[in-house]
């Protein structure tokens, strides 16, 4: 058996060498490569342990900095949001003047017609 083969059962062997097979087992125990990467294992899972059952502390200032960042980028969101805002302003006022134009000659030809009907009556 190679290392290479092993290092990725070597998993089995941490959780028991009843559960992983023999022939690995027989492998690591006379190879000092894979015996090595079995230190590292170890090591490994111990730090993820530790990890895992403290709560890391943030550096000092880093809690501060990170919201005035998000400070800033939500200032300039409401920039642009204000921006945005206005140009849609913009084209929903000139949207309702032509609208409104359009309405009063719409009534202006039709009181043109209306006077004229009223006089041929």
């Amino acid at each position: 058996m190679r290392c290479e083969e092993v290092a990725d059962l070597l998993p089995q062997i941490m959780d028991g060498p009843e559960t992983a097979e023999r022939r690995v087992v027989r492998h690591v125990e006379g190879c000092l490569r894979c015996q090595a990467e079995m230190v590292q294992y170890r090591r490994l899972l111990r730090v993820l342990h530790q990890l895992r059952t403290q709560e890391p502390e943030p550096p000092p200032g880093l809690v501060g900095a990170i919201l005035a960042g998000l400070e800033e980028v939500g200032q300039r969101g409401a920039i642009r949001s204000v921006l945005t805002g206005r140009r849609a302003g913009y084209v929903g006022g000139l949207a309702l003047a032509v609208g409104a134009a359009g309405v009063a000659g719409v009534v202006l030809v039709n009181r043109g017609r209306g006077s004229r009907i009223g006089l041929a009556g």
